[in-house]
């Protein structure tokens, strides 16, 4: 099957034929029909994520056919699945918590194991997998893979977001632009926060009450006069020390931070305004992923129409310029997500 490795950090990928996979008992082979070009993947591209390694098959954003299923599967060939990036155990006192987001036994396809910048993806733990829900999209289903999920668990399983409530999102890429699409949907006032114009305009174009260009000063105080005191909710989905603070400086007392981007490599330990913590008697919550089990909730909003998703895919793309792709995360990116729709090329 064609692929797309992980060779040499910071150099395109190798497009190569490799074996194609084999069929876990408790689990699927899919045959990728989208796979999500995403900012973590481009932190194993960089060599920033401990533990991405030169010859991994990236991808983790995807949506596949079943085309071969095992003994222990609850699937069937032709199924259409989703998948999160966490394949849980299900066993572990936190899986049968429900919080199946800090599984002490996790498997994930994309970083440790093959992912799906590849013709085919074998899924173990077939169980953590979700219905393609009927009229949807394989493109727009693996553009929720990672983003999406994890915008809408930190929105709804975190910060307890509530209608009427201000929201800043801070970067306005594939997770921010998820959180501030899906936070309007659930009745907030949103703000969005970003260097570039252009995805300042398209976020605004889709309904935000406001966009900040954080190049004209200081963003936590235009957001804290916005309105009128600061955000009740704040996502930072950059993982940088600048967005971070500006996220916790934005709150009104007793608002929610959430940690939405990765924290990785150089900027795994940073400075933090803990003084405005302690002073606003804020709430600073870390978020990875979503539990599979919340699937139906996000994919039943997008099913009855309360949001509209498609604004997030900006450009499908073939399976060779996934590399490119990665590469342009290095700078200001535009608005949308790119996603992998071709995989014989």
């Amino acid at each position: 099957m064609r692929a797309a490795v992980l060779r040499a950090y910071n150099e395109d990928l190798s497009m190569e034929d490799v074996p194609q996979p084999e069929c876990p008992e408790d689990g699927v082979v899919l045959k990728v029909l989208a796979c999500g070009v995403c900012r973590s993947d481009w932190h194993g591209w960089t060599g920033e994520h401990p533990r991405v390694k030169p010859g991994q098959i990236q991808g983790h954003e995807y949506c596949g056919e079943v085309i071969e299923a095992g003994p222990r599967s609850q699937w069937a060939v032709g199924d259409k699945l989703v998948a999160p990036f966490i394949l849980s155990c299900g066993s572990c006192p936190h899986c049968r918590a429900g919080n199946s987001t800090v599984c002490e036994d996790q498997r994930l396809p994309g970083f440790v194991e093959p992912g799906a910048f590849a013709e085919y993806v074998a899924v173990p733990r077939d169980f953590n997998l979700a219905r393609l829900p009927e009229g949807m999209s394989p493109t727009l289903a693996a553009g929720l893979g990672c983003r999406v999920t994890t915008a809408w668990h930190a929105l709804t399983g975190r910060a307890g977001l509530q209608g009427g409530e201000w929201l800043a999102v801070h970067g306005t890429g594939g997770v921010g632009l998820s959180a501030a699409l899906l936070g309007r949907a659930l009745g907030a006032h949103v703000i969005v926060v970003d260097v570039v114009q252009e995805k300042l305009d398209h976020a605004v174009a889709l309904g935000m009450d406001a966009g900040v260009n954080a190049r004209d000063g200081d963003a936590a105080e235009q957001i804290r006069e916005i309105t009128g005191g600061g955000a009740h909710v704040s996502i930072e989905a950059l993982g940088i020390p600048e967005t971070v603070n500006a996220s916790i400086r934005c709150l009104r007392p007793l608002g929610r931070h959430v940690q939405v981007g990765m924290p990785v490599g150089h900027t795994a330990r940073m400075d933090v305004d803990m003084s405005a913590v302690y002073q606003g008697n804020l709430a600073l919550y870390g978020t990875r992923g979503m539990p599979a089990h919340r699937y139906p909730s996000l994919l039943g909003l997008i099913t009855r129409g309360k949001v509209d998703m498609s604004p997030l895919i900006a450009r499908e793309i073939p399976l060779g310029q996934a590399g490119a792709e990665l590469a342009a995360f290095n700078g200001p990116t535009p608005p949308g997500v790119a996603v992998i729709t071709d995989f014989t090329r």
